[in-house]
């Protein structure tokens, strides 16, 4: 499939600097691209090569001055990153829109109710009473529980376990091996040293336009529902507990850790490997850097933590420069100690 330089423009509403039927049918990095692919430049530090590219078409914020010729057709925006993203978008819409129809083997069970324009692969398992919505997709392997609700023109990849009684918004992005549902990690211990399974009888709500990387788990509630919000977007092998809640916009990177009943804020920001303890809170807009161990609640909004135990990024970062001058500190006191004994 082909599109233009004109084509594109009216999608990512740009000005065109060149040739606008110069057409592209793939993407390429801009320092790589051949002739018939399209790049973007936004980072002025690859800005060498815009001179060079094979790239048929670019795509560079509008107040880029150039500094040479350029042979690719340009499209001038305001956003040069975003744009592109706009347009990977558009892409992947049109590339999965030629997906539709249910392929063998797949079990459909009779109670499941599916919409139109939906496409089911081959070895995908719907369980009774689920709700499919219109032009959802599911890739081999997806199973969905009992009960189950999916909204429109949600996508879950290859691997996906949705558990019983879960509901996932419209315009939701699961990815593969991701596990939705899973039973809560409680127990209760008991005077002989063993422990009693404490069932999980909640669920899973999954909010619109949220994306999940793959291989992340998130835990069914104990009881009530474990809470993912408007637009939060999970990276791969993150681990959410039971009876979590995550705000709106709420963004976490890969191998995040957040343990029972914690409340998480809007538009949080979670560095790797950060680890959030159970039932603690998170304010709005709280950056947590990666590694930091947060174990009691933050209630100032937009601060920014790091360590273990997290603080302060500002007040960590003094403790920091303190602690790369211990051994200088260390000399000197000791020589003050021999002055001392020489008095």
């Amino acid at each position: 499939m082909r599109f233009t330089a004109a084509q594109i423009a009216l999608m990512i509403d740009a000005t065109v600097d060149g040739d606008a039927n110069a057409s592209v049918s793939g993407f390429g990095k801009i320092e790589e691209a051949k002739e018939g692919e399209l790049a973007f430049l936004a980072n002025l530090k690859y800005e060498e090569h815009l001179y060079t590219t094979g790239a048929s078409i670019v795509i560079v914020n509008d107040s880029l001055v150039l500094k040479e010729p350029v042979t690719a057709t340009l499209l001038c925006v305001a956003d040069a990153y975003s744009a592109f993203a706009t347009l990977l978008k558009k892409y992947e819409e049109i590339m999965s829109q030629q997906l539709t129809g249910i392929q063998e083997p797949a079990f459909i069970a009779k109670t499941a109710k599916l919409g139109t324009g939906i496409f089911v692969a081959a070895f995908a398992y719907i369980s009774d009473n689920v709700t499919v919505g219109n032009n959802v997709k599911l890739y081999s392997g997806v199973v969905l529980g009992n009960n189950v609700i999916i909204g429109d023109n949600t996508v879950l990849h290859a691997g996906v376990k949705v558990y019983h009684d879960c509901i996932i918004g419209n315009n939701v992005t699961i990815h593969a091996g991701t596990v939705i549902g899973s039973d809560g990690f409680g127990f209760a211990p008991l005077t002989d040293g063993t422990y009693k399974k404490i069932p999980q009888i909640g669920n899973v709500i999954i909010e619109d336009y949220v994306e999940i990387g793959a291989n992340t788990t998130i835990d069914r509630a104990t009881m009530g529902s474990t809470l993912i919000k408007k637009g939060v977007k999970l990276d791969n092998l993150i681990q959410i507990a039971h009876n979590v809640e995550i705000g709106e916009h709420t963004v976490m990177a890969a191998q995040v850790g957040v343990s029972g009943s914690a409340k998480i804020g809007s538009n949080v920001m979670m560095g790797g490997q950060a680890g959030i303890a159970g039932h603690i809170s998170v304010a709005d807009g709280t950056k947590i850097n990666g590694k930091s161990g947060v174990a009691t609640t933050i209630t100032t909004p937009n601060t920014s933590v790091t360590g273990n135990p997290a603080d302060s990024y500002i007040s960590m970062k003094k403790a920091e420069a303190i602690y790369r001058n211990l051994p200088d500190l260390e000399k000197r006191i000791r020589e003050l100690e021999k002055k001392l004994e020489n008095l």
